[in-house]
């Protein structure tokens, strides 16, 4: 009898400042404009949900709550913090994150409200291997010509403070209510070398490792026995003995059932049991 499939299923999503074509290994359907693929995660591993995006323009300012926060507003725990790694970007992409001196809720709405927060933003240089970690009430926005996998806890809480003049609902007060205006810490931001093995997030909320290889045995201990997903990045991983292909993302049961060929990339991705 076959064995269910690891990999899980994908959504596409389409946005105003998605890519009409999609990069290698994904394909785009006709006259749209993709800017997420989202993969559903199973019932065990709800907490984390995994996405690639792609930008032709910029993304809207915007600020997520903390699970502290949705839990007193009566939410649940609908948290969200989330960290990216980018995989592509086209020259001169540039990610805002924080800004670039402390801003108080009065200076933010005002910010917001005459487009000015756009240029209030740190802007960081983006590139592939580039990965930004981005805790609960950091406000960002990334720019266009960038493609990137993005972690989160799984929740679609998103405050939107200034988007360009696009026709959208704007959150100013839910926003401005829990955005901190503050410059980004430095130590959040990393550079990732072609085929290097890293951790790249060890908590709050969940694991992140960058993974070249063979999956390191001192990496077992910290995912033990449980369930985790598998992002392969530049070619197939084998998990379970099921070969899942760059461009996916695939359940694995446990660390033990993922089999990395030598020069194989991929990111090891748990959530952290609060």
């Amino acid at each position: 009898m076959n064995q269910p499939s690891q990999r899980l299923p994908i959504r596409m999503v389409e946005k105003p400042w998605g890519q009409p074509h999609l990069p290698a290994p994904f394909s785009t359907p006709d006259d749209k404009t993709i800017g997420e693929i989202w993969f559903e995660p199973p019932a065990d591993l709800a907490a984390l949900l995994v996405k690639y995006i792609f930008t032709s323009e910029a993304l809207s300012v915007q600020v997520h709550p903390s699970d502290a926060q949705t839990l007193a507003a009566g939410q649940g725990r609908q948290g969200k913090a989330e960290c990216w790694l980018v995989v592509a970007a086209e020259p001169g992409a540039r990610i805002g994150i924080g800004f670039d001196r402390p801003l108080d809720a009065e200076a933010m709405r005002a910010a917001a409200l005459d487009g000015s927060i756009e240029r209030l933003l740190s802007w960081h240089d983006a590139a592939p291997g580039d990965f930004f970690s981005i805790p609960a009430n950091t406000v960002h926005a990334i720019g266009g010509g960038i493609a990137l996998i993005e972690v989160q806890q799984n929740s679609d809480i998103t405050y939107r403070l200034y988007d360009y003049g696009r026709p959208r609902e704007l959150h100013l007060d839910n926003g401005i209510a829990v955005a901190r205006g503050a410059p980004y810490p430095a130590a959040l931001h990393r550079r990732v070398a072609p085929g290097e093995s890293a951790t790249l997030l060890d908590g709050p909320h969940f694991r992140l490792d960058r993974v070249c290889g063979p999956v390191p045995d001192a990496l077992h201990p910290h995912y033990g026995e449980r369930p985790l997903l598998v992002i392969p990045l530049d070619g197939p991983v084998d998990v379970a003995g099921e070969t899942v292909a760059a461009g996916t993302c695939a359940r694995a049961a446990r660390i033990g059932d993922i089999a990395n060929a030598a020069a194989i990339s991929c990111l090891l991705a748990q959530p952290i049991e609060l």
